[in-house]
């Protein structure tokens, strides 16, 4: 998904992408040798049209002029675009993701993924929404240290990652708190997402100073239904159902009531 937040020129990333396959020097030879066709072909019409002229002269003289003056300002307007296209790029990193986790940050999960909740309750199309959150960080911060706390959060987010589709949205909700949304799911499926994430989480091997650092998740799972007229509606759903998660005793999978009907909808490690 990309985010409209930046009202780019369109130019922008197709001039870098042209220097970057190029290379600034082979780039800039073509800028100079475009110039210096332009000046010369520019110089030779002038004296066509006044009727009169040297066109040796001109020809000399507009080359010199063309060449030296674009050797110079051009290689600066290309190494402008390349730093330009980067700080684009960097704002847009910092502007969309979570600087820790790399994942996506609060904010553009709310203002993507609000688009893509309307059209599926527009269209009756099944999506899903899991919460996910790390059980006792606070006491592994405690225990090991915030540097450790930040290593678990990056390992977390990168085996939630790996276990979801393309499509799926990944985001840093808060603190310790991931959310995911699951577009085209149905309630048995992000059943199965969740229990997935959770089963991976629970095997990782993370050691710190010689000690291994117990690992493990609670999710809350919702689904859209007709009751939900807000995506903030969906959130507490899947809000509720992780409480419901951390009051079983944690490292579970639990649902909002109602999602599927006559099953528990409950996994638990």
């Amino acid at each position: 998904m990309q985010s409209d937040q930046f009202d780019e020129p369109r130019w922008l990333p197709v001039l870098d992408r042209w220097v970057q396959k190029l290379g600034m020097t082979r780039a800039l030879l073509l800028l100079c040798g475009t110039v210096w066709l332009l000046a010369v072909g520019m110089s030779q019409l002038a004296i066509t049209l006044m009727g009169q002229g040297n066109r040796t002269i001109a020809t000399v003289s507009s080359s010199v002029c063309a060449l030296s003056i674009t050797s110079v300002f051009g290689y600066v307007f290309l190494r402008l675009v390349v730093h330009l296209e980067q700080a684009r790029k960097s704002m847009l990193r910092h502007a969309t993701q979570d600087a820790l986790t790399g994942t996506f940050n609060r904010r553009y999960f709310l203002e993507q993924v609000g688009r893509e909740w309307a059209r599926a309750r527009r269209y009756d199309t099944a999506c899903a929404l899991l919460l996910i959150d790390v059980d006792h960080f606070k006491r592994v911060n405690d225990s090991f240290g915030h540097l450790c706390g930040d290593t678990v959060l990056r390992q977390i987010a990168d085996v939630s990652g790996e276990t979801l589709r393309q499509a799926d949205v990944l985001a840093r909700f808060g603190g310790e708190e991931f959310i995911v949304f699951l577009p085209h799911t149905d309630p048995l499926g992000a059943l199965d997402v969740a229990e997935r994430i959770r089963e991976r989480v629970e095997a990782l091997n993370l050691s710190w100073n010689g000690k291994s650092v117990p690992l493990s998740i609670s999710v809350g799972v919702a689904a859209l239904g007709i009751e939900h007229q807000t995506l903030d509606q969906l959130i507490h759903d899947a809000d509720e159902a992780l409480y419901a998660a951390k009051a079983s005793g944690r490292n579970c999978v639990r649902a909002g009531a109602g999602l599927l009907p006559g099953r528990s909808s409950v996994f638990s490690g």
